[in-house]
């Protein structure tokens, strides 16, 4: 996975107003938000499995397992941010040669 901290760092920061660099802060906000929200997922599949080893010793039954909807947006959240990683791989790869001859 391309390292979004280190990758903005790289970037030049002379001209706020560069699409470039636009991109590229938007590309590593949106990829630092997608992989919160996979913590928040995992964090709740791991609370949900816990709440249900408690039911079970309890002899309690649940009916409303919510664990395959987190499965489920955790695996497009995955896709989501391999794209990004991509996205921004791409971008830097293209754009840093001509930025260093100038």
């Amino acid at each position: 996975m391309v390292n979004a901290a280190a990758h903005s760092a790289a970037v030049g920061s002379d001209d706020g107003n560069d699409p470039y660099t636009i991109i590229v802060s938007d590309l590593v906000a949106l990829i630092g938000h997608v992989r919160a929200s996979l913590r928040l997922i995992e964090a709740a599949i791991a609370r949900e499995a816990l709440l249900a080893e408690q039911d079970a010793a309890n002899n309690v039954v649940v009916l409303d397992d919510v664990t395959p909807r987190y499965v489920a947006a955790s695996g497009a959240l995955k896709a989501c941010d391999a794209g990004l990683d991509t996205a921004l791989g791409r971008l830097l790869d293209s754009e840093a040669p001509a930025r260093t001859l100038n």
